[in-house]
């Protein structure tokens, strides 16, 4: 029998097992702003120490351009915020194959409270196929405040290799 208890789900956090792209050898990356204390490659990078964190405060994105389409299966993600109260809202966009539109994957939001609640984690299972590009947008204070959009960790979890000559859009 599966059991739940409502209020007592395990996070289930990234496993060695689990075929994470290799971001720096397969994909180019584009964003909005970045403090020099705190590159883009911390975040997305399995070696690397620290955060991505913009150099701006407002909405952020980070763009992820494949040198081939990818299937995707995983998509993990983990925020951090000890400092600030705030309600962060994020989005995940992606393209497949050669098409301009763009497909809204989630849209998530959470409230940070340095006394409570202080990271996010977030680790979805997808089937995307095909995929050519993928953006995360944050809004680090849906009020409106100063907060400047940061990043722990965002990983992809790779579909299985298979021929590429099936429908390239079909998510």
């Amino acid at each position: 029998m599966r059991k739940r208890i409502v209020g007592q789900e395990s996070l289930e956090v990234p496993s060695q097992n689990q075929n994470w792209l290799d971001l720096e050898t397969v994909a180019q990356v584009e964003l909005s702003s970045e403090d020099r204390d705190h590159p883009i490659e911390s975040a997305l990078l399995p070696k690397r120490e620290g955060s991505w964190r913009a150099s701006d405060s407002g909405q952020q994105f980070i763009r992820l351009f494949f040198d081939e389409p990818l299937d995707i299966e995983r998509i993990h993600l983990e925020f951090l915020e000890n400092t600030h109260s705030r309600t962060q809202e994020f989005v995940i966009i992606c393209t497949a194959g050669r098409s301009r539109n763009a497909l809204e994957i989630v849209r998530q939001q959470y409230c940070f409270n340095p006394l409570t609640t202080t990271s996010e984690i977030e680790d979805y299972r997808v089937e995307l196929r095909g995929i050519t590009m993928l953006e995360l947008k944050i809004t680090p204070d849906i009020s409106g405040g100063m907060a400047c959009a940061s990043l722990e960790q965002l990983r992809l979890g790779e579909g299985p290799r298979k021929n590429k000559l099936s429908n390239p859009a079909g998510l």
